[in-house]
């Protein structure tokens, strides 16, 4: 139909047919060239990129440590292994608090004053998982915007994943990683919720709880699981008409404290007023760090406890693996369902049942 209005053979025509683009892959060539190196990458890639600061590397080594595929965990830990004796020289803070009592905040204002300083600063911020469907926010870089543009610091939000305390299994790992891709400061913000944060306790060297003035009674905030565990208290938001109510705060909790056996550390755990908004008590919060550095260091405290944490590394990745390979079994597959029926149906005590699946477990082991 075209061709028979348009005149081919005249230039002056206005009626032309324009060369279309030439039809080429809606996948730009060099971007395939990327993904397929990315998906080549050895253990000794990983490593070499760790080594040299790779954020985008450390990044994608994380996610291998978060994987549950096992040729991913394979590699993960060979990448782990490797990057051990580079580990360890970093100082390592554990940051609490109800949810809205600032943690982001004060995180953020402590890691840009520390990388003004010369320091290197990771985060690995843990968000709650829902219990309902699995997912997470994990939002932490939107709270931490200047930090997040950092390019002395790395912030990797992580699901909680239903772990104890909010705090991701794979969280110690991470920490290596990031002690040996340069970070000297690595901090670790939980969930904060309920008393359940002796698993972030047990992995970090110093432990700072925050706290809130206008949450009612200051005292009902006085839980001693948790306090017994904090190095440091600080009361945040303590601007403005909140200053004096937090100061007051600040008086309660110094006085529990003091009802409180000394710590093994030989550290009396200290407390004080901070505002992330004006910036105010944040070089305190840094100085008591050090403080108690020096101190747990001098007296040994600091080794000792390190290496408490990498046994019990030891106990509960037994524990986990045990429990991961009873549940894979074929024994587990095949008698566990019907094992909880006969509970169900009071035919048998789930003490007797538990402790005869164990039994069976085992036994295959030695066939």
């Amino acid at each position: 139909m075209y061709d028979q209005v348009i005149d081919k053979n005249n230039p002056n025509s206005a009626l032309k047919v324009t060369q279309g683009a030439e039809n080429k892959r809606d996948v730009n060539e060099n971007f395939l060239k990327i993904v397929k190196k990315a998906k080549e990458l050895s253990v000794d890639d990983y490593v070499e990129g760790i080594l040299s600061g790779n954020r985008t590397l450390l990044a994608r080594a994380i996610t291998l440590v978060e994987s549950h595929l096992y040729k991913h965990q394979e590699m993960a830990q060979q990448v782990i292994e490797k990057c051990l004796k580079h580990a360890g020289n970093s100082i390592r803070l554990g940051i609490t608090g109800v949810p809205g009592v600032g943690k982001s905040s004060v995180i953020e204002v402590l890691g840009k004053m520390l990388t003004s300083q010369g320091h290197k600063v990771a985060v690995l911020a843990i968000d709650p998982s829902s219990e309902r469907s699995g997912g997470s926010i994990l939002g932490d870089k939107t709270r931490m915007e200047l930090l997040s543009c950092d390019e002395n610091a790395f912030i990797r939000p992580s699901p909680s994943a239903g772990s104890l305390g909010g705090v991701a299994r794979k969280t110690r790992e991470i920490i290596i990683l990031c002690e040996a891709a340069g970070f000297d400061v690595v901090i670790i913000e939980t969930v904060g919720v309920g008393q359940s944060e002796v698993l972030a306790h047990s992995m970090v060297d110093f432990f700072l709880l925050l706290q809130l003035a206008n949450a009612g009674d200051e005292l009902q905030g006085i839980k001693r699981g948790i306090m017994e565990m904090a190095d440091a208290i600080a009361i945040n938001k303590a601007e403005g008409k909140e200053k004096e109510r937090s100061e007051l705060a600040a008086s309660h909790y110094r006085n529990a404290l003091h009802l409180f056996p000394p710590q093994e550390s030989g550290w009396q755990p200290k407390v004080f007023t901070c505002s992330a908004y004006s910036k105010m008590g944040i070089d305190a919060i840094w100085q008591t760090i050090l403080d108690y550095v020096a101190l747990t260091k001098k007296n040994g405290f600091f080794y000792k406890n390190r290496n408490e944490q990498n046994l019990r590394i030891l106990s509960e990745t037994i524990q986990q693996t045990l429990l991961e390979k009873f549940y894979n079994s074929e024994v587990a597959k095949q008698k566990l369902d019907i094992a909880k029926d006969d509970i169900l149906d009071n035919k048998v005590s789930a003490y007797i049942i538990a402790q005869k699946l164990i039994d069976e477990y085992f036994q295959s082991l030695e066939k």
